[in-house]
């Protein structure tokens, strides 16, 4: 194990947002990421029901992630619990069972290209079917602001937060495109800070809320984008901050006071998941309950397809 990698294993993991650097007012409409909302086939899932339905939650073996997990689960879903600590994912799955779904859980570091490629086979291979992709799983800091780099030699939060959920999504899109109408929703933050295109990775000038704040607006500037690529295909793509700094052990962990819980942070997650009235509704970003608008880099097309170029070279997908 090289110094970095053993870094990796040793960080903290915050599931789903951290802290906002700064409140962001106002509402978005549709047209400013460029994208065109599409009519949809039908609700997905109709009727607030997750009957039949199969739903990924990245980062749900703690806090957010497991929260929501549970609320699919009680909704008739067959959930897939991931994470790293297979007691905690065992723990989820008695959760889910006990509140009447059904679930199973799969291990995989999102620090690991190669453990992505691994979830997404072997869901491909167990699976037939994937209605909701949660992308849930994050990392903030440990309290030390010192740069880290995952197993593949990428800055660690722009790796876990956002190049992880890039490649396990796009392996997982024929499934999924398969599965319409179907959903997908990545989980951002308020913290959000244009990428510095010549030096993504930090190499210079790093903090770790600097990384935190890029690797958050990666993932809306890819929500707009994968929402247009797959408008023809009654798959809809949504971002949102769920709250800012909820009471999860993590956050603690991380010095930080928590000022909403994960119950208001998982109620704005499953508006985006089940919502009828969300149906069709695409290439949009959200704070809590809200749509609003993302830091302007993200309406911006050229640099949505730099980074897009950028995500196709790290990650081996997408290119298509």
């Amino acid at each position: 194990m090289t110094q970095s990698s053993g870094a990796a294993t040793r960080r903290t993991v915050i599931i789903g947002a951290a802290a906002a650097a700064a409140v962001l007012g106002g509402r978005t409409v549709f047209a400013q990421a460029g994208l065109a909302r599409q009519s949809g086939r039908g609700a997905s899932p109709e009727g607030n029901t997750m009957n039949g339905k199969t739903a990924l939650v990245t980062g749900s073996t703690d806090g957010l992630g497991r929260a929501v997990a549970i609320e699919l689960g009680a909704l008739g879903a067959e959930v897939i619990v991931h994470g790293r600590n297979r007691e905690r994912g065992a723990a989820a799955v008695r959760d889910i069972e006990q509140s009447g779904g059904r679930a199973v859980f799969y291990r995989a570091d999102l620090a690991s290209l190669e453990e992505v490629r691994a979830l997404a086979d072997t869901i491909l291979e167990r699976h037939d079917r994937l209605d909701l992709l949660i992308n849930n799983a994050g990392i903030w800091t440990d309290g030390n602001d010192v740069r880290r780099t995952s197993s593949d030699g990428h800055e660690l939060v722009f790796a876990v937060n956002y190049l992880a959920g890039f490649a396990l999504t796009h392996r997982l899109l024929p499934l999924i495109r398969r599965s319409a109408p179907a959903r997908i929703v990545n989980v951002a933050s308020l913290a959000q800070q244009p990428i510095d295109f010549d030096d993504v990775m930090l190499t210079r000038g790093f903090s770790a809320s600097r990384a935190y704040a890029q690797s958050k607006l990666a993932q809306i500037m890819f929500t707009f984008d994968l929402a247009r690529e797959l408008a023809d295909d009654d798959v809809t793509v949504n971002a949102l901050h769920p709250a800012t700094l909820m009471d999860t052990s993590m956050v603690e962990k991380a010095g930080a006071t928590p000022r909403s819980t994960v119950e208001e942070g998982a109620r704005a997650v499953m508006q985006l998941a089940v919502s009828p009235e969300l149906a069709g509704r695409t290439g949009l970003y959200f704070n809590g309950m809200s749509e609003a608008r993302a830091n302007a880099q993200a309406y911006d097309d050229e640099a949505r397809a730099r980074l897009k170029s950028l995500s196709v070279e790290l990650t081996g997908v997408g290119g298509g």
